[in-house]
């Protein structure tokens, strides 16, 4: 135990330290604006058990880290219980053992008890004296966060450590079991009165009406009682009324409180596929009768509704700004997002559309939303305010170029499920596995005959993108791209070119003449001032281009490096005016964690090269624990932080959102929750045994990385056969064949039905 207090105190110093040096160099924005709360003031934010989304909930470290990364008037909120010996505690549920490490210390001391009519197994509080408690550490309750700070050995805090060791400005307990510890003679009422005079109790929340009329008179005027509702098929155990008839009489709930607590759902109700409703009129309704009103369940990591893209700012703002109504206040594991929300967010000009730096860049259009390079993706790709849009070029059995993100139809299209599955082969100049290529079928029998399917970058975690539109769009031929995007408010577009050495000496198409025309024919250059931006990873294609365009080159760098040597900088100087590069290897990662910035952007920026990043997404478990699940904390680093040119993503909306804040460029006057994270700042605060393991350091990129061997000369064009370029497979292809459809196309079919 001596070490782990050891590591503990020290680690409790370094949070603390990083808090102070924060707030030391950051001023604190306002914003004055007017809001539809009760009041006509700013929603509070209330950070659940402090920074739980990273630290354990109600640990020193969650609460001292949520006082800085939020707004400088954050609400702690601490869940209360009672030990066997009346003290009243911080854990954020009333069974100690995912939460805790109890049943380690005290592996017999599993109970059953009757918690509010539900028969509820585990370790209670009431069950030990305070002291019995003090071997006792927190650990993290939800699975899919970080355990690393579970090692720090963050012990148990009652109340009065927690006014005495964080010293909140505003505290919020939630008494959640009044009627339980009743049942074990313990009174919630007295203890609340007594610990009222102890400390500065700001809320008092409660699920029990009883409880919050029996504590009216003898709490401090400046108390506010808020009554919390949960699921609405429960009943308040204090007066065996519903939830559900009590949310309908808000005029009797303001005699004995001045607010409601409720789940996000009574407000924004979702549909059974996890697509928003209409708004209730709940907040407004509570509003006419007095009470303020705030929401909870808000989580950065949590699924929440499609309609927001994986974004939790744009949750939030759904709560906050609205031209009719606001919550007073947001209840979150993530206390960062909704003071970003509210600090920087708010009565954007969602008309204003500046294509400064850094450019938005999609990444196959609008993928997050709709399926990559369809015309619905890249019209939502304007529409969200992307800077440039982007075509990755195929080309089809008849030779019609196309804008598809793959030469394998298998990943992009319904083919699996078509009369063309049996069209497989393997081509080892493109992959090792079985495909069905884009040159493999016409672009009538593409176009006719296939469906886009939505990208699932992150299907490895269960999660899917936007599934009422996983079919949606019509996959559209270049020229079709290029005049959709001839009118719109864009700096430009992007053409990328892969496998054209592969497509010129094997399907005899000389991809690069046929690209150039489709442009001039569009009349690009002539007549338009749009930007044409090529990318690729072949040096050699972007030599011919050069040679041959003004078109503004980048080369795509496809493996992670930390730095690249002089010589290769030069060679690319030769070829290229930008370079992307993956944002990994701007801050690479250590079991999700930060731990260095490599010096690839001042190398590259320095010798006059733009650097664009690719790899952003919304999705939470795309993004580095130091992120804090917010893709907008992620942009903000790469752009504050790093100095990027330009974001590759799949989200264009967040990006824009992004630089449409208040908060945006600020400089000095940027807050505190919208500076970008300290790099490695989360790794210092991880014990020594709690270190993950090091990694090696990513390689430094060399001319023999860079330089390809010139283009072949276009071959003589031969008839393409169903298979591809290549004579009829070979008994060894067609074994191959056999299995990807028996291992990899049934299961799709199958799975489709």
């Amino acid at each position: 135990m001596g070490k782990r207090r050891n590591s503990l105190a020290l680690c409790e110093l370094a949070t603390l330290f990083f808090v102070q040096i924060l707030v030391l160099v950051t001023g604190q924005s306002t914003n004055a604006s007017s809001w539809n709360t009760l009041s006509g003031k700013r929603p509070v934010v209330i950070a659940k058990g402090g920074f739980s989304g990273t630290f354990p909930d109600s640990s020193v470290g969650a609460y001292s880290f949520a006082l800085v990364a939020g707004l400088p008037d954050t609400i702690l909120w601490c869940d209360v219980h009672l030990t066997k010996d009346g003290v009243p505690i911080c854990l954020p549920s009333i069974t100690m053992d995912n939460c805790t490490s109890i049943a380690d210390i005290y592996p017999k001391g599993r109970k059953q008890y009757v918690v509010n009519g539900v028969t509820t197994a585990g370790w209670f509080a009431v069950d030990y004296k305070n002291s019995d408690l003090s071997q006792v550490s927190l650990r993290q309750r939800i699975w899919s966060r970080t355990e690393r700070f579970d090692y720090t050995g963050y012990t148990i805090l009652s109340v009065t450590d927690l006014e005495s060791q964080v010293k909140p400005s505003s505290l919020w307990l939630n008494m959640q079991y009044p009627k339980f510890y009743e049942q074990h003679g313990l009174n919630m009422r007295n203890y609340t009165i007594a610990l009222s005079n102890q400390v500065v109790i700001n809320y008092i929340s409660s699920p029990e009406e009883g409880f919050l009329n029996g504590i009216s008179s003898r709490v401090s005027n400046i108390t506010k009682r808020i009554f919390r509702f949960p699921s609405e098929g429960l009943t308040d155990p204090s007066t065996n009324k519903t939830y559900a008839s009590l949310i309908k009489n808000l005029t009797h709930i303001k005699t004995f409180a001045s607010g409601i607590l409720v789940p996000k759902g009574y407000i924004w109700s979702v549909t059974n596929d996890n697509y928003l409703q209409d708004h209730t009129s709940l907040v407004t309704d509570a509003h006419k009768a007095g009470l303020e009103v705030f929401a909870a369940d808000f989580a950065n990591d949590n699924l929440f509704s499609y309609n927001y893209s994986y974004d939790p700012l744009a949750e939030y703002l759904q709560f906050i700004d609205k031209a009719d109504f606001s919550v007073d206040g947001v209840l979150t594991d993530y206390p960062i997002t909704p003071a970003s929300a509210i600090g920087c967010f708010k009565d954007l000009n969602t008309s204003s559309v500046n294509h400064g730096k850094p450019l938005i860049i999609s990444h196959n259009g609008a993928s997050g939303d709709y399926p990559d390079c369809t015309d619905l993706g890249y019209q939502k790709a304007v529409n969200d305010g992307a800077d440039v849009i982007d075509c990755t070029v195929q080309v089809t059995k008849d030779g019609v170029l196309i804008c598809m993100s793959s030469i394998n139809l298998i990943s992009t299209t319904t083919v699996a499920q078509s009369q063309f599955s049996s069209r497989t082969s393997i081509i080892p100049d493109l992959q090792t596995t079985p495909g069905i290529f884009t040159f493999n079928l016409t672009w009538d029998e593409i176009s006719k005959s296939l469906k886009p399917v939505i990208s699932a970058p992150q299907s490895a975690y269960y999660i899917e993108r936007n599934p009422r539109n996983k079919n949606s769009g019509n996959f559209i031929r270049l020229s079709e791209f290029l005049d959709f995007a001839k009118d719109k408010d864009l700096e430009g577009i992007l053409l990328i070119l892969e496998d054209v050495a592969f497509i010129q000496e094997k399907l005899g198409i000389d991809v690069l003449t046929a690209v150039t025309t489709a442009v001039t024919q569009a009349s690009y250059g002539n007549g338009t001032f749009l930007q044409v931006n090529v990318l690729s990873t072949d040096s050699a294609v972007l030599t011919k281009l050069r040679q041959d365009t003004k078109y503004k080159l980048i080369y795509k760098i496809p493996t992670n490096i930390r730095d690249a040597s002089n010589a290769s900088v030069a060679d690319i100087k030769h070829f290229a005016d930008g370079v992307a590069i993956n944002k990994y290897s701007v801050y690479p990662e250590d079991k999700h964690f930060i731990t260095n910035e490599t010096n690839i952007m001042n190398h590259l920026q320095s010798a006059g090269l733009k650097v664009y990043g690719y790899g952003f997404m919304n999705e939470f478990v795309s993004q580095a624990w130091d992120f804090f699940a917010d893709a907008t904390v992620e942009l903000n680093t790469y752009y504050q932080g790093a100095g990027i040119d330009g974001f590759i993503t799949d989200f264009p909306a967040t990006a824009r959102r992004y630089k449409r804040s208040q908060c945006f460029d600020a400089g000095n006057n940027t807050p505190s929750y919208f500076l970008p994270v300290q790099v490695g700042g989360l790794m210092q605060l991880i014990v020594t045994d709690a270190q993950p393991p090091a990694v090696a350091p990513f390689p430094v990129l060399s001319p023999n990385d860079v330089l390809e061997p010139p283009l072949p000369p276009v071959s003589s064009k031969t008839p393409l056969n169903a298979s591809g370029p290549s004579i009829q497979p070979s008994h060894a292809t067609r074994i191959v064949t056999s299995i990807f459809v028996v291992v990899f196309l049934l299961p799709a079919i199958v799975l489709s039905a």
